[in-house]
């Protein structure tokens, strides 16, 4: 049985939640200075931890890794917004949006040239 087109169409539910509940819900809780740090520490968090756990199965530990590392590095939100923005950041990678690799970490829907 070929479970790929589930797990695509769950992929594309998971960001439509993602852009129109969790994203809003915490940019009325946060300034945009705050907002764009905490994406951009998630960011780094999911490229690290793909870098530190390579093959398959290891979606667990690297997620451990991720939830850790933004802990200790003072991100304090709620964990159930904190796993959105880490699926969103793992979304990311996936589907290209976040180079990995090239050092430089890309916001989607950033076109001003920074």
């Amino acid at each position: 049985m070929n479970i790929t087109p589930i797990l695509q169409a769950a992929a594309v539910l998971l960001a439509a939640v993602i852009t129109y509940v969790v994203v809003p819900y915490i940019k009325s809780k946060t300034s945009d200075s705050q907002q764009r740090q905490i994406n951009a520490l998630v960011q780094i968090a999911v490229a690290a931890a793909e870098q530190v756990y390579t093959g398959a199965g290891k979606g667990e530990e690297k997620k451990a890794y991720v939830l850790d590392w933004l802990r200790e590095h003072g991100i304090t939100i709620d964990e159930a917004q904190l796993d959105a923005m880490v699926e969103a950041a793992v979304y990311g990678l996936k589907t290209g949006i976040i180079p990995v690799g090239t050092g430089v970490l890309s916001e989607e829907g950033d076109d001003s040239g920074n």
